[in-house]
Order: C-alpha cells, then sequence, then structure tokens
C-alpha cells in the first residue's frame, strides 16, 4: 500500500469508491423498511375500500388491477393483509395479489394469490412454516370463506405454472411466494381446500 502514499490519483479513486459502497450497503439496508413503510399505508387505504365495496359491486366481478379484493388471514403466522386484484409489480406493492385468471374467494376452481415475501410488508415470510391442517381465511363482502392446507408446503421452478391452474369441481386456494428469501429463482406454494360451510 505504499503506492497510496505517492498517488494521489488512487488515493481519491478509493475514498470515492469506499463511499459509494457505503451509500449502496446503506440503501440496501433501508430499501426493504422504506417498502413495508409504502405497504402499510397502502393498506390504510384498501382495507376503507373494501369495507366500503358493497355484496352487488364484488359479484359484479369487475375489479381493476391493485382494487381490494379480499381480506386474507393466517392465523398460524399472524397475517392480515387486503389482497388487490393483479399480480404485477405495482399491484404487489400492496403486499399480495389475485392472479386475474383465477377465480374469486369461495368460487369453484383455484383461486392463486401471490404474496411478496422480504419487501412490501412480507405478508408470506413464514410461509415455510405452515403445515397441513392449518387454516387460512378469505374475507370478502359477499362472505367469509375457510381454507384448510392440504400439503406441507414445496417449492417448484419460478416458470412451473402448474400449481395456479385450476382442478375441475375442486375448491381450492394456492399461495405462491418467492424461494429462497431474497430470490426469485423458485416459488414456495401452499395448497388447502375449501372447508365447506
Amino acid at each position: 500500500m505504499h503506492w497510496l502514499t505517492h498517488n494521489a490519483w488512487a488515493r481519491k479513486g478509493l475514498s470515492s469508491l469506499s463511499i459509494l459502497l457505503a451509500v449502496v450497503g446503506v440503501g440496501m439496508l433501508a430499501y426493504p423498511f422504506a417498502t413495508n413503510l409504502y405497504q402499510s399505508r397502502l393498506q390504510d387505504d384498501l382495507e376503507n375500500e373494501l369495507a366500503d365495496k358493497g355484496a352487488e359491486a364484488y359479484r359484479s366481478d369487475s375489479f381493476g388491477e391493485g382494487d381490494a379484493l379480499t381480506r386474507l388471514e393466517i392465523p398460524k403466522t399472524g397475517v392480515d393483509v387486503v389482497v388487490v386484484e393483479g399480480t404485477s409489480a405495482s399491484a404487489l406493492r400492496a403486499g399480495a395479489g389475485h392472479y386475474p385468471a383465477s377465480p374469486l374467494p369461495g368460487e369453484v376452481g383455484n383461486v392463486a394469490i401471490a404474496g411478496h415475501r422480504t419487501t412490501y410488508g412480507r405478508p408470506f415470510h413464514d410461509n415455510d412454516k405452515l403445515a397441513t391442517g392449518d387454516e387460512i381465511l378469505l374475507t370478502t363482502p359477499v362472505g367469509k370463506y375457510t381454507y384448510r392446507v392440504v400439503r406441507d408446503p414445496y417449492v417448484v421452478g419460478s416458470h412451473d405454472w402448474a400449481p395456479i391452474t385450476n382442478q375441475p369441481g375442486i375448491r381450492e386456494l394456492t399461495l405462491t411466494t418467492c424461494h429462497p428469501k431474497g430470490s426469485a429463482k423458485q416459488r414456495l406454494i401452499i395448497k388447502a381446500e375449501l372447508v365447506p360451510a
């Protein structure tokens, strides 16, 4: 390092690089906190929107991307989040989004919901802790639906869409999230079936 004492350009470059790395490090630490704060504020608005939505408006099934769709609760992991319509990056800033091609809660078919695991409130952070028999609740303006997990969490490739396809005559729920935490290489899947009323 003796060359640094005689080379002003190298000292300035090293100093600039150190500052840049420090700024990037702080930014990486602050990013999840900032997304969680944003999601928390958005959730307040979505709760009001869901509460104001009447049964007729809900039944019309005319949801735009980002509209409040259902409240999702997972008692085992303490999750309580309003799910929006859509799974785009913008929609998922709410924390969890409903795949538009899937049926609404309680309907025949596979209700599919994607959620963040490490940012935007991280509602699916502990989905790997769910097990067969755990309950997942979906509450809409037209009713409350209880789904029971029917198999332990499992992992698929990031482009494997089979878990969210419809199975004839089955009323099921599928939750998808990134796996492992902090990576989008794979998806963690939770499968649950509607408990008859």
